[in-house]
């Protein structure tokens, strides 16, 4: 057995010993493993707010009437200057359009690619934002039969497109091209379901004619595919009418607060109702990669009302709806409604603090040369 003994202590010299490290440590030790208090010292500092995300730039304009000078831009860039006066800034973009043809004349007269109107609105300092639309004039209805879709789908029209494409190039300067707007709907003559068109005809006609713009060189046009804001989804999943990725550069919507408007009565209704269900499929699972411009909006209404909805619309825009980098104010009396904002002092005060921020841009994109067109920085 080992020399060294096992050592025993003895229960009393243990207790003994216990009390002495106790008095022994420092103070606090005893309440170390306890949990912090519920509310701190006041020593402790407050956390700070998180500022709200700057607004990304937009371009801003309007699809102007007849109602300021007599004449539209870009026939009468007089009306664009009036608009900027009231609003108290240059406008980025400018939208006017044409159809195809003109059949109010025998035989009909198919329109040449706008080269004068695109150079009056450089000349401005905006970007054309052109809406060019495979129908005749006049239209009395969806019913042409001249003008199908299948017509586009067979080559019918490929002379005039390339040609149409070829003036394009050469004019050489960057656009918008919104082209066949509002597949979605049931009112243009290249909508499925009406005037002949048949279900998937809408994307090859749209393919076809983007082909032909390519193949001859026509990439200064920036291709805007923009539906109807279907706020209650009555005209069937986007994605039927969405001609790929590849096809398009910008998406688009237009929507509209109708109100109690003859012509299409509705609910009053907020900007985020009509827009937001929409929006979402598209920036979320049709193109999220796509910068959105609003092509056609606007509100009916006068006064106080009207007003508000401007205001709301511009911190929606700020804050929920991040996406669109563009803004086009549909500013012209049609069908009996009182689409412009000239009708109340309070309007245009609202329009005008809507587009105060330096978010929005004024009228300095003469020289442009990027195409496709990017948002701006």
């Amino acid at each position: 057995m080992s020399s060294i003994r096992r050592f025993r202590a003895h229960p009393f010299l243990l207790l003994v010993i216990a009390l002495a490290l106790a008095l022994c440590a420092p103070p606090g030790a005893a309440g170390a493993n306890r949990a912090a208090p519920k509310h701190p010292a006041k020593q402790a500092k407050t956390k700070k707010k998180k500022r709200p995300a700057k607004q990304k730039p937009l371009y801003w304009g309007a699809w102007l009437g007849t109602q300021l000078t007599g004449t539209p831009p870009p026939w009468d860039m007089n009306a664009a200057a009036r608009f900027q006066g009231l609003v108290g800034k240059g406008l980025s973009i400018l939208e006017f359009s044409t159809p195809w043809a003109d059949c109010g004349r025998t035989p009909c007269y198919f329109n040449h690619f706008p080269t004068s109107e695109m150079d009056a609105i450089r000349a401005y300092g905006a970007i054309p934002f052109y809406s060019w639309g495979s129908q005749s004039t006049p239209a009395p209805s969806v019913q042409q039969p001249d003008f199908q879709l299948s017509d586009i789908n067979s080559g019918a029209y490929d002379g005039y497109v390339r040609q149409f494409a070829e003036e394009a190039r050469n004019w050489g300067h960057p656009f918008f091209l919104r082209f066949d707007w509002e597949p979605n709907g049931d009112w243009f003559v290249w909508n499925e379901g009406v005037n002949g068109n048949l279900p998937g005809e809408f994307v090859s006609a749209w393919q076809r004619v983007h082909d032909i713009f390519a193949s001859v060189g026509a990439t200064n046009a920036t291709w805007v595919w923009c539906p109807y804001a279907d706020k209650g989804q009555h005209y069937g999943a986007l994605a039927r009418y969405f001609p790929g990725r590849s096809y398009v550069d910008w998406t688009c919507l237009d929507g509209y607060n109708w109100s109690a408007a003859p012509a299409n009565p509705h609910p009053w209704t907020s900007f985020d109702k009509i827009f937001w269900s929409t929006y979402s499929t598209i920036v979320k699972r049709l193109a999220p990669e796509k910068p959105m411009i609003l092509g056609e909006m606007g509100t009916n209404g006068i006064g106080r009302a009207k007003a508000i909805w401007l205001k709301k619309m511009f911190s929606m825009l700020a804050t929920k709806y991040r996406r669109v980098r563009g803004l086009i104010y549909f500013d012209q009396y049609a069908q009996g409604i009182t689409w412009p904002i000239e009708t109340s002092p309070a309007t245009i005060k609202a329009f005008r603090r809507g587009i105060r921020p330096k978010a929005y841009r004024p009228n300095i994109y003469g020289g442009i040369t990027q195409s496709p067109i990017g948002p701006p920085r």
